[in-house]
Formats: structure tokens, C-alpha cells, sequence
């Protein structure tokens, strides 16, 4: 999930941070005009959106990278803070798009708030990591450190 995220805020925050008014003008692609409807152009505006979703990509890269549930839990709590108010400002302005645009809106923007809340839950790190808690921290060699073996106090 986190990995799905990174993608997004991939793309998003490359594309607004490199080419601001290329993003203004033609997000999200495909003939679709998402930013520009929703008022003028601001260059300082969309380059800061630009380094919101990088830093959305940083957490996300890192969770996917450290696959520790702190970090997992972290970046979606990240994402929950940021999505759940920008899904609601578009949910309150879906009358500037055709259905097609709406439709896109809700299910890209509702898509993040829906990843961002399985990253919260307890499975939502990978199988191997199950293994090792506080009292058990893994080795990259696959060892144990001395004095945390299993059965023992840490």
C-alpha cells in the first residue's frame, strides 16, 4: 500500500515541482483539467503542493524501504492528515466537473484515504517483520542481538 502511495506522490509532486503551470493546466492528464477549474493560476501555490506530496513520497519510501510498523503506521497517519481534508474541499466543489471528473475525484482522492487506513492497520507489514518486536531485534546477518534471544528478558 505504501508503495502505491509513493507512486502517487510521485507523480504528483514531480510534476508540480518541476513544470508548475504544465501541472495547473493538465492535471491529471488524458484531457483532464483538474487544478485549473478551481481557480487561477499560483505559481508558489502549486510548487508547494509539489513539495507536500514529495514529502508524502519521502514517508512513504521509507515505509516501504524500513517495512517497521512504526514507520507504516507513520506514513499513514502522514497521508489520513493530508487526504482526508483534500478529499473533502473536492467532494464540496464536484459541480465545476463533468460526472467523468467527479467519478475520478472521489475514487482517486477517496483511494488514498482508503490506502492511508490499511497502512493503520496491525497487518500492514510484511509477513517477515511479524517475528521481531521490541525485545527482538533482527540482525542483518539473520542473527538475534545477545542478550534479547527469544524466551529471554530485554
Amino acid at each position: 500500500m505504501a508503495a502505491l502511495l509513493a507512486s502517487s506522490a510521485a507523480e504528483v509532486g514531480l510534476w508540480a515541482s518541476i513544470a508548475p503551470q504544465s501541472f495547473y493546466r493538465s492535471f491529471p492528464g488524458g484531457g483532464r483539467h483538474w487544478v485549473s477549474v478551481l481557480g487561477p493560476y499560483n505559481e508558489h501555490l502549486v510548487r508547494d503542493v509539489g513539495g507536500l506530496y514529495l514529502s508524502l513520497l519521502a514517508i512513504s519510501v521509507w515505509a516501504v524501504v524500513r517495512s517497521q510498523p512504526e514507520i507504516t503506521r507513520l506514513a499513514g497517519v502522514t497521508w489520513l492528515v493530508f487526504s482526508l481534508p483534500h478529499l473533502a474541499f473536492h467532494a464540496a466543489h464536484l459541480d465545476r466537473f463533468g460526472l467523468a471528473d467527479q467519478v475520478g475525484n472521489m475514487v482517486t482522492l477517496g483511494g488514498t484515504v482508503v490506502l492511508a487506513t490499511v497502512l493503520l492497520l496491525p497487518g500492514a507489514r510484511r509477513p517477515a517483520d511479524t517475528d521481531v518486536t521490541c525485545h527482538q531485534a533482527a540482525l542483518p546477518s539473520g542473527g538475534v542481538r545477545a542478550g534479547n534471544r527469544p524466551g529471554e528478558a530485554g
